[in-house]
């Protein structure tokens, strides 16, 4: 049975799902009609963090330039470039037993490409959740619905997997920024 969270919200992942390794995580949005002339590129990304809520480098920034960390422990499951049809938009998987022992966190973030040139923001997005799926087994473990709390934003950090002792939580963020993925990969610790 999949947990509905509301931003602030926590879950315990594998102390609920004893064995649970391998997870499949979906993020999917819609985009209301505007006049802007322009197609929408939401990019699903996700960053490794250590114990200082940074990067140790570009290897563990993963977006569709980067789709694979060294460790195979996250992996991009390809750019959809349009955001149509119904489901998840993007999915990253994730093998926890793969997560090397410093990595305490991994955020899932979501910009949109070019939002400056083609004058977009998250206000014009709707829909947009987060969902996390036992790739095993195919149940969906829990989802994050946004909501539409968001208007002059261009990037979102949606959720985050972390570390609690030796289990595995998930925290539901929903916290925007302005700015794109270079304001995202500057709050994580790069320089682009």
């Amino acid at each position: 049975m999949s947990i509905s969270l509301q931003k602030g919200g926590k879950v315990d992942l594998t102390k609920n799902n004893p064995g649970l390794s391998k997870l499949i995580v979906g993020l999917g949005w819609d985009t209301k009609k505007y006049d802007g002339g322009a197609d929408f590129d939401l990019d699903a990304s996700s960053f490794l963090l250590g114990a200082d809520g940074k990067v140790s480098g570009e290897g563990d920034f993963i977006f569709y330039n980067n789709p694979k960390h060294p460790s195979n422990a996250v992996v991009s499951i390809g750019d959809n470039r349009t955001g149509a049809g119904a489901g998840d938009d993007e999915q990253i998987k994730v093998d926890l037993s793969r997560v090397p022992a410093a990595i305490h966190k991994i955020a899932f973030t979501v910009t949109i490409h070019e939002a400056d040139a083609r004058r977009q923001n998250f206000g014009q997005v709707s829909n947009a959740y987060i969902r996390i799926i036992n790739e095993v087994t195919h149940e969906e473990l829990l989802r994050f619905d946004l909501g539409e709390d968001f208007s002059i934003e261009t990037a979102i950090v949606v959720g985050e997997l972390y570390r609690h002792g030796s289990e595995w939580k998930f925290s539901a963020i929903g916290s925007g920024f302005q700015g794109g993925l270079s304001a995202l990969v500057k709050n994580f610790g790069l320089h682009i």
